[in-house]
């Protein structure tokens, strides 16, 4: 063999693997591999979708409760604003039928009752309640049931404080019984008889020293005795008549001895007295029927508390 034969040869055997190594170089990857690569990318893509759309309805539906919510707690507050503003209204012209004064009559009584103007809106009125230093200002009624001036005014409008009310089972004009009962609403905004709460401590039962009960034909000085809390079913606290003075004396005892404040005369004076006085409100912060209770405040007469003390009524 020559040895540009040779040459030839050796030039053929070598460019074999050049040409092949140039060749597999410039071949472009196969199309299938990216192929499956953009699937993987794309299918997990439309499985996230169905959970954003869930999301959007999810918050949508939040949003739109939300809304309802905050619209209704609105128009609650403007229909129990309005509510209240009607029965401060009522009050304020009922007011307009009694005087107090700082410089009281000869008897003594600082209250002074137009009582021909309030039979003339309404000939249920049975007297007048004050106490100094509370809010309690207020003409007192009695209806048929104990129903007829929960939720009524004198005038026969519906009111969400109605009226001071004397319970039915009681004589006119109150005073009469050993027990005469009056009832009123505790209102969120101080008014009616809100301020009983006030006595349920016994800091603040020693703050008052006078309630007046004023009729068409005598006016009644009385002082704190005993503050209690009742369950709203309770059939005794509304208890009017008793068989005798024992038994009057022995269930004004079982109301002092579950008493949160009480006068200091208390012992003496649950033994003694001839009758008593009681206001009764809603209670909202006991343990009765899940808040539905009742405070009761038990006044008696000054003159029998302290019978050796001269004093008016």
């Amino acid at each position: 063999m020559s040895r540009d034969a040779s040459r030839g040869k050796h030039f053929k055997t070598d460019a074999q693997p050049t040409q092949t190594r140039r060749h597999a170089a410039v071949q472009p990857l196969p199309a299938g591999p990216r192929m499956s690569s953009s699937r993987r990318t794309a299918a997990p893509r439309q499985q996230r979708q169905p959970k954003r759309k869930g999301r959007n309805v999810l918050s949508t539906v939040l949003l739109v409760v939300g809304v309802a919510l905050l619209v209704t707690a609105g128009v609650l507050y403007a229909r129990a604003q309005a509510e209240y503003a009607a029965n401060a209204a009522n009050n304020e012209k009922l007011a307009a039928y009694a005087t107090v004064s700082d410089d009281p009559a000869e008897s003594g009584c600082p209250v002074s009752v137009d009582w021909d103007g309030l039979r003339a809106v309404n000939d249920d009125i049975t007297g007048w309640l004050y106490i100094p230093g509370t809010h309690v200002d207020y003409p007192v009624y009695q209806g048929d049931t104990n129903n007829e001036y929960l939720r009524t005014t004198a005038s026969g409008e519906y009111s969400v404080g109605g009226q001071i009310f004397m319970d039915c089972d009681n004589a006119r004009p109150g005073l009469v019984d050993r027990q005469t009962i009056i009832y009123g609403h505790h209102l969120n905004d101080g008014s009616m008889f809100a301020d009983i709460d006030e006595f349920a401590n016994q800091d603040g039962l020693n703050s008052f020293s006078s309630i007046w009960y004023v009729t068409p034909d005598a006016a009644y000085e009385l002082e704190p005795l005993l503050f209690y809390k009742a369950a709203a079913t309770e059939a005794e606290a509304r208890s009017v008549a008793f068989a005798s003075d024992d038994d009057f004396h022995t269930y004004l005892k079982g109301l002092l001895a579950r008493a949160s404040a009480s006068a200091t005369d208390a012992d003496s004076a649950v033994n003694s007295v001839t009758k008593v006085l009681t206001l009764c409100t809603c209670d909202y912060e006991n343990n009765f029927g899940k808040g539905n209770g009742r405070g009761l405040l038990v006044c008696a007469l000054k003159s029998e508390i302290h019978p050796n003390q001269n004093s008016e009524s």
